[in-house]
Order: C-alpha cells, then sequence, then structure tokens
C-alpha cells in the first residue's frame, strides 16, 4: 500500500528519534493517530490538556534531547502554547505538529480556523504550514534540524486534508544531522583572557546551565585560581556536586554567600549563564562573560570582556594559560560565609513546624535524604521552587526540572509525565504547589492511565505562596491568595492512585518512605506553613517597608491574628538574611 503523508511524517520522526507523541487526537490530527496505530514503534500518549502535553514533551527532550507534541484543529494547538513557550525558553528540541482545519478552507473564517504562522511566531525557531505533499517532509526536515541545533521549539502546520493525500518523492535529504562543533574564543582572546585572570586575586566564577557539561573543568579552574563558584539554579544539579569551591545561588531563590562573594570580588566570570536578575548583579568589578550565544553576552551585566565559545571547549583551552594562585583567603572566607548560611538553614530543618503549619524546608530536606541518588526532580514555580533549589542536593546523577525561564504554574506534574516516559526505571519526584497542580488536575489519569510511578508531593498551603508574598513586600494586603482547595489524596485516589495525606510534621518522614518504596503512582498532600518565608539573598528598605505597610493594613482590616502569626514565623528568618 502507497505510503500518505501522515505515514510519511511518523516514519522521518521515528528516524529521527522521538519515541512518542503527546496529544489529544481529533479531527484533523486522526490520520497521523492512525499512522502512530500502524507504525507501531512509537506511542501515542494520551494527554488530558495539550499544555500538559508541551509540557511533557518539553522535559522528554530536556533529559533524551528531542521530543514531540501535536495540537488539533484550532483549539487543540492553541491549548499547546504555554507548554511550548517553556520549552522554547529552556532550549529545548521540541517538535510541535499543529494540524489544521482543511487547506481549501484557509482564509474563511471556518470553523477552529486559526493562523499558525503568527500564533506560534514568538515561541519557536521554525515554524511554517506545508499546504502541499511535497513541502510536508523537507519542511520536517527542516523543522528537526532547526530545533536539535538551535535548541527550541519547531511548528509544523499541518492541514486535515494533506495528512491523507499520498506522500511525495523529494531529492532533498529526509534524515538529520547531528555533528558536535568545537567552539571557542581565538588564541589572542583566550590571552587576554588569561592575563585578567592572572592579575587580580579575588576572583568569584557564577555558572548557568550552559556550563552544564563543563563540571571538571570548572571545578579545575576554581581550584587552581582559588576562586568560590555560585550558579543559577537550573546548573545547581550540574555544578553543586563534588566542588569543594562551590557557594550556592544568587538571585530570587539564592541565598547570600553567593551573592556577598559576587559583589567582593575584583573579577567576575560569567559561565554559559543569562542569568535575567541584574539587581544581583555586581556594577564595580571587572566582569567576564563566555557564551556560545554571543547575544547574550552584556544584556544582564556591564560586561568587560566577552567571548564565545562553549564553556567546556574555552575552559579547556584556558587552562593551560592560567597561573596557579596561592593565596586563597578569599575563597576562605567566602566558604566560611556559605558554612554560616548552611547553618542556618538548617534551623528550618530541625524545627519541623506543628499540626497543619509543617515546615516546607523541612518537607524538601527529607525529601533529599531518602530520595534516590539518580532521581529526577520536577519543581512548580512558587514556593515549591524555593524549597528545592534550597533543600534538594545535586548528587552528579539528579536532574532537576521546572519552568526556570518562563516561570508558569502548573509545569511539575506534567514534566514528571515526560521524564517518567523518558526515564523509565528512574525515581520520578514532582514538588507540587496547590496552586499549580490545581491547573491541570486531570493529567493525574494521564500518570494513571499510563501506571506512571510518578510521586507527587504536594506542598499544600493554601495560598498563591509566592503571589502572597511579592503583596507583601509591595506593601499590599494578600487578597485573592487563598486557596479552597479539594482533599488532593482524595482526589488521587479517585483517579486511581495512591493517596496520603500529612497534617503532623511526625508523620512526613513515614508518609515519604511509603511512597517512595510504593510500585505505582502516588501522591501525599503535605499541609505547609502558609506564612514560610523565601526572602532572597539582599534585603532591600522598600521590601522591609512594604512588608510592614502590608502587615498595618491588615490590622486595619481586623486580620491581627494572622499578622502575629506572620511576625512569630518569620522573624528568626527575617533576622538571619538582613
Amino acid at each position: 500500500m502507497a505510503k500518505n503523508v501522515s505515514d510519511q511524517l511518523v516514519e522521518m520522526l521515528v528516524n529521527a528519534g522521538i519515541k512518542r507523541i503527546y496529544a489529544v487526537t481529533g479531527d484533523s490530527l486522526n490520520e497521523i493517530n492512525d499512522a502512530v496505530r500502524r507504525e507501531g514503534s512509537i506511542q501515542w500518549i494520551h494527554v488530558r490538556h495539550e499544555e500538559a502535553g508541551a509540557y511533557a514533551a518539553g522535559a522528554e527532550a530536556q533529559l533524551n534531547g528531542i521530543a514531540c507534541c501535536a495540537g488539533s484543529s484550532g483549539p487543540g494547538h492553541v491549548h499547546l502554547i504555554n507548554g511550548l513557550y517553556d520549552a522554547h525558553r529552556s532550549g529545548a528540541p521540541v517538535i510541535a505538529i499543529a494540524s489544521t482545519v482543511a487547506s481549501f478552507e484557509f482564509g474563511t473564517e471556518y470553523f477552529q480556523e486559526t493562523n499558525t504562522i503568527k500564533l506560534f511566531d514568538d515561541c519557536s525557531y521554525y515554524n511554517q504550514v506545508a499546504t502541499t505533499p511535497k513541502q510536508l517532509p523537507r519542511m520536517l526536515q527542516s523543522a528537526i534540524q532547526t530545533a536539535l541545533h538551535r535548541k527550541g521549539v519547531a511548528v509544523i502546520g499541518l492541514p486535515g486534508d494533506i495528512t491523507k493525500m499520498d506522500a511525495a518523492e523529494i531529492e532533498t535529504s529526509t534524515q538529520n544531522y547531528n555533528p558536535i562543533p568545537l567552539i571557542r574564543p581565538n588564541d589572542e582572546d583566550l590571552q587576554k583572557l588569561a592575563a585578567l585572570i592572572n592579575q587580580h586575586k579575588k576572583i568569584t566564577i557564577f555558572c548557568g546551565i550552559g556550563a552544564g557539561d563543563a563540571h571538571d573543568e570548572v571545578v579545575e579552574l576554581s581550584q587552581k585560581i582559588n576562586a568560590p563558584v555560585g550558579y543559577s539554579f537550573r546548573a545547581k544539579m550540574e555544578i553543586q556536586y563534588d566542588n569543594p569551591n562551590e557557594i550556592g545561588m544568587t538571585g530570587l531563590l539564592g541565598l547570600p554567600a553567593a551573592f556577598h562573594s559576587m559583589h567582593e570580588s575584583d573579577l567576575l566570570i560569567l559561565l554559559g549563564t543569562d542569568f535575567p536578575y541584574t539587581p544581583f548583579m555586581p556594577t564595580d568589578c571587572k566582569i567576564v562573560q563566555v557564551d556560545i550565544k554571543t547575544e547574550r553576552i552584556g544584556r544582564r551585566a556591564k560586561v568587560d570582556v566577552g567571548l564565545c565559545g562553549s564553556v567546556k571547549d574555552t575552559l579547556a583551552a584556558l587552562l593551560p594559560l592560567v597561573d596557579q594562585k596561592t593565596d586563597d583567603s578569599f575563597v576562605k572566607a567566602q566558604l566560611s560565609i556559605y558554612a554560616d548560611v548552611k547553618e542556618k538553614m538548617q534551623t528550618y530543618v530541625d524545627d519541623t513546624g506543628k499540626k497543619e503549619l509543617i515546615h516546607p524546608e523541612f518537607v524538601a530536606h527529607t525529601l533529599d535524604t531518602l530520595a534516590d541518588d539518580d532521581t529526577i526532580f520536577t519543581v512548580d514555580t512558587g514556593m515549591s521552587c524555593v524549597w528545592g533549589s534550597r533543600y534538594i542536593n545535586a548528587t552528579g546523577k539528579r536532574r532537576m526540572l521546572g519552568s526556570f525561564n518562563h516561570g508558569s504554574m502548573a509545569n511539575a506534574m506534567p514534566q514528571a509525565v515526560g521524564a517518567a516516559l523518558a526515564c523509565p526505571g528512574r525515581q520520578v519526584i514532582a514538588l507540587c504547589g496547590d496552586g499549580g497542580l490545581s491547573m491541570l488536575l486531570g493529567d493525574l489519569a494521564t500518570i494513571t492511565q499510563y501506571n506512571l510511578p510518578i510521586k507527587i508531593i504536594v506542598f499544600n498551603n493554601r495560598s498563591l505562596g509566592m503571589v502572597k508574598l511579592e503583596m507583601e513586600v509591595a506593601g499590599l494586603p494578600d487578597w485573592q491568595t487563598d486557596m479552597h482547595n479539594p482533599d488532593f489524596a482524595l482526589v488521587a485516589q479517585a483517579m486511581g492512585m495512591k493517596g496520603i495525606t500529612v497534617k503532623e510534621p511526625d508523620d512526613v518522614k513515614q508518609a515519604i518512605r511509603e511512597a517512595l518504596a510504593f510500585k505505582g503512582p502516588a501522591l501525599i498532600n503535605v499541609f505547609t506553613d502558609p506564612n514560610a518565608l523565601a526572602m532572597p539573598p539582599k534585603i532591600e528598605f522598600d521590601q522591609v517597608k512594604g512588608m510592614a505597610l502590608s502587615m498595618t493594613k491588615l490590622i486595619l482590616n481586623g486580620r491581627m491574628e494572622e499578622v502575629l502569626d506572620t511576625v512569630k514565623a518569620n522573624y528568626k528568618h527575617l533576622k538571619d538574611v538582613v
């Protein structure tokens, strides 16, 4: 039987290494769905919402190199957009198939008609519509090449009537190529950087995810020049482990040590980072930035020297040119500060909280100690992200995924779906907020349908915790941040997974042990303290003033008891950070 366009599409996806398509089938997607069924070696993962499918594909692409999702005409592919934005900004190579109305209906405002070019333009590197059978294979080959090498989303718009037409033979290639180039600065630039390093005494290295494959080179450089090493949240799992000079993160989720070190330096070396929070960057020291994407150089800090290269290749060439430094007073001072910070962090673990006010720091720390060495963690944006970033530690084998650049809610659970399918046999734990989980609650059914042994930890603080804090530091009384939640454990049970509710601190460890030992999917609904604060490493006076103003407004609104609870819960934390 002659191949149709759908058969050809599926064959090309399989040859490119795609293992599954995350989608909700229907109308214009049905021919592709049937081609997947007939081909047999690729899975169709029936998610409950296309946004969840896009998140799952983004997670799989970050773990395994490439993934695919699809959406049917109109609302089906519109639902993909938020997850695709997240994948695109995370540098995840995702192929998105946006099936559309029949090509002969274009331009008539037909039922479910959309303009996919306009729709996906801002969240993709490649975005085209195939309107003839001969276009499809050439466009798909270009889309896959673009996704792989530019590290982002590629969208193929595909009218439903084209999918059932006979496939056309083409003269150009339908296979994919993945050459890995050596990219480093030229010799003159490397000599300039080495001279700069050799002449400065107080140097801090700050790594982003672009340094993720250069762990050994970063550690070797830091020890050769006695430099402390800070890192972004995305780079934590790659840079923290087996790193004697690591001093943690800075930024909104970070801690004082890295902030202090960067501001005490006379030279700051930024490696593979597009760290977005300019207020945390120093302004009175020399700054060097190394990045493979030169358009990023200087857009977050006043960079004195900008070099183009992959971090791994650049450091390999740089190391022989750098002198061994003997003065280690600066790095010792910064490590001492970091040790003090970690000691203070431990106080929030030791004080486990009380009934229905369990300290989330204690929960995250317990997860860290009980989880496997190669666990894949996913974290919701918001407070769950804070506790994951501060208390889940790297081992060299663990991974952590989140919506780090796009900052969307509801990402952790669907990303866990993609992680579990991409890496069967590895433990997958999702750290979910009650607000985030509520958004895509229906896809718990996807987890049970495919019997994915995902463990979901719900940090149930009955509020939009990060938004509450944002309002308070801005001097606003928190308003409309409370969550009227269902019993998440009962919801999980209704969906077909193990559900556990924890209201007492003494029950946390046993509940986590029980869930991790369970062979199938499990959810733990932990009642955490809504007043747990996530203060950044630098407290501005306006933020303190805002908190005071917010408390005053709450008092005037008759909410004195809530004010007292907040003050008591966070006095120690504020004192430690300030």
